[in-house]
């Protein structure tokens, strides 16, 4: 046969009971669940803010990273919601590659799916002790979420995923904001589809269960750019973008209509520093039309302590992208406080 089972892993249950929550981060994750819920419902007009490595490849650096970045959410929290990303699942385009720490806790050693979950637990539990701030993960693999949903402030669904029955189906019995990526196309019917899946009610199997669910009101839009059929990366973040979006959410029966604004991927052609440009683009739209300021609830920014990127080595910068090139620590806290001067 093509596929062996190496081994069993344990079940959800079985982790978090053997690497549990303290008492004292549920409940700051359900403080910080109400400000980012707040923020996608209306009732707060705050900034959403998703910043940190394009993938979380090393506890020390991540934990390093959310921490100064938490320093700096105190200074801006009046105006923002500053959500680290800790990603630790890598799409990869072709299947090949570095495909983050749920694969491979150490990057440049074989695969051990055990050790994975294991670390990425581990890491969400020591960043949100060392910071206060509950972070945001990708749903690449819809069942592997169940090892950290009870750490989770916010979750996006990626491009090549926002199409899969699975993960919209997953999407609609989550109770924190989700976000649906337009696919690699730039379609925008299709990422709609994906949020009015995610807001209904569905019954499905899941990890071998009959389940039903409610529907997640929190799901919405990110806009991260698309590739046109000559590999040409097509912006989407551009004021005619934006208001195409809203007639399109107007024409649907859709809760809480809200975008997050993806900065970097095919929005900036992956060249890193365009993100600044671009954010600044975001806010001033948003300024000049009282409309999008509703609408375009954050900005999505990758960003680690160096800028650039690296091949995976011996001789690796500490806190340097494996994977896509991101902006430094010092750029992105410039940034930050720009971003809180001007929204």
């Amino acid at each position: 046969m093509a596929m062996q089972i190496n081994k069993a892993l344990p079940l959800p249950a079985e982790l978090k009971q053997e690497y549990p929550l303290p008492a004292s981060l549920a409940k700051r994750k359900e403080e910080r669940d109400r400000e980012i819920r707040a923020v996608f419902t209306g009732e707060s007009d705050k900034f959403v803010v998703v910043v940190g490595p394009c993938s979380a490849d090393n506890e020390t650096s991540v934990c390093e990273y959310v921490s100064r970045l938490a320093k700096v959410n105190e200074a801006v929290s009046e105006k923002l919601v500053l959500i680290p990303r800790i990603y630790t699942n890598k799409p990869r385009t072709t299947g090949q590659g570095y495909k983050g720490m749920l694969h491979q806790p150490e990057p440049d050693k074989e695969p051990d799916l055990l050790g994975g979950i294991i670390a990425i637990r581990k890491m969400h539990i020591r960043a949100a002790a060392e910071s206060g701030l509950t972070a945001a993960d990708e749903m690449l693999y819809p069942e592997n979420r169940s090892y950290l949903d009870d750490l989770l402030s916010y979750e996006a669904i990626g491009a090549r995923s926002a199409e899969n029955q699975q993960h919209r189906l997953t999407a609609s019995g989550i109770d924190i904001p989700v976000g649906m990526k337009n696919p690699t196309s730039g379609d925008l019917s299709v990422m709609l589809n994906s949020i009015t899946a995610a807001q209904s009610a569905h019954n499905f199997i899941y990890r071998g269960y009959d389940v039903s669910t409610t529907g997640n009101e929190l799901a919405h839009a990110i806009l991260r750019g698309g590739v046109d059929k000559y590999g040409t990366s097509i912006p989407n973040y551009h004021y005619e973008d934006m208001i195409r979006l809203l007639e399109m959410y107007r024409k649907l029966d859709l809760k809480h209509p809200a975008v997050i604004v993806d900065t970097n991927h095919a929005n900036s052609n992956k060249q890193f520093r365009e993100q600044i440009r671009i954010v600044g683009e975001v806010l001033h739209n948003r300024q000049y039309n009282p409309e999008l300021k509703t609408l375009v609830k954050g900005v999505m920014i990758e960003s680690y302590l160096e800028e650039g990127c690296q091949k995976i080595g011996t001789q690796r910068v500490y806190g340097k992208s494996i994977t896509d090139p991101c902006l430094g620590w010092e750029d992105t806290e410039k940034l930050i406080y720009h971003i809180a001067e001007h929204c």
